[in-house]
């Protein structure tokens, strides 16, 4: 099996939820498997009480009900523990970029617990397959180990899926090219986080849910609504109401701490 060229560690995990909006769904398990530079592993799975129920269609999908999670430790309570486990490592996962790492941010937030994310590195293994083989969790661990998950939708189950579809792909991609929508020809695939975080991260989102990227010339724009694809800055400048209206909106604090930082230093430079 491929050893992981690391400069540091690295945290593959996964989140079961109360549903999938980033700004007002909670956890209800997370695993986490960390691999070390010398390639030893550690493991921290946890159930958590979300505080606000379950409902029926996401318990559905993961198996945990209120009943499983009663009596379990709420995220505030093992926030610090998480995030000392985490410390100096990369963040890896499947769907990460846009659901599990979003939401383990404003987990964070909410709790008030400083994680910091700016110099961490994403790799985002559903990112790889989609874009040179475009299928599911399921289809990818069949496709690249000839295997099926047991336990399906088990966090501890799906993430060390992840991890072994995540190796699989570094054999099979190293060194093929890969053609993007503009011709470009690269071979992205290769046993370099640096790498598979700029490859991974598709739309250069400058908050995690995408509500703000960086545009071609690095500049960030809005990536939704009426001022979709306009300079944050320019837009804030001219209609502050906007401002007030996305604090008090139904976004995630993420994006709106990222918006007050665009806000402030904009102020700042004036």
């Amino acid at each position: 099996m491929i050893k992981l060229n690391l400069t540091r560690p690295i945290a593959f995990f996964d989140l079961e939820t109360t549903g999938i909006n980033v700004g007002s769904d909670r956890i209800v398990e997370i695993s986490i498997l960390k691999i070390s530079t010398d390639g030893t592993k550690q493991t921290f799975t946890k159930r958590i009480n979300p505080t606000i129920p379950i409902p029926k269609q996401a318990s559905e999908v993961h198996g945990i009900y209120d009943l499983d999670v009663a009596n379990e430790p709420t995220f505030k309570s093992i926030a610090k523990d998480i995030s000392a486990f985490l410390l100096d490592c990369d963040l890896a996962g499947y769907n990460s970029n846009k659901f599990d790492i979003p939401i383990l941010v404003e987990e964070f937030l909410r709790v008030d617990v400083d994680f910091d994310i700016n110099k961490r590195r994403f790799v985002d293994v559903q990112n790889i397959f989609h874009q040179m083989e475009q299928r599911t969790l399921k289809a990818a661990y069949k496709f690249y180990c000839g295997k099926d998950i047991i336990n399906a939708h088990s966090a501890e189950a799906d993430i060390e899926a992840t991890y072994d579809v995540f190796l699989a792909q570094l054999e099979k991609y190293d060194g093929v090219i890969f053609e993007d929508k503009k011709g470009n020809k690269t071979t992205p695939v290769k046993n370099d986080i640096e790498a598979l975080h700029n490859f991974t991260n598709i739309n250069k989102n400058v908050d995690l849910a995408g509500r703000i990227i960086f545009n071609d010339k690095g500049i960030e724009v809005f990536n939704f609504g009426k001022h979709i694809g306009k300079p944050v800055e320019k837009v804030l400048q001219e209609e502050p109401s906007y401002y007030s209206w996305m604090m008090n909106g139904d976004f995630p604090l993420y994006t709106k701490k990222i918006l007050t930082d665009i806000k402030l230093r904009s102020a700042f430079k004036s």
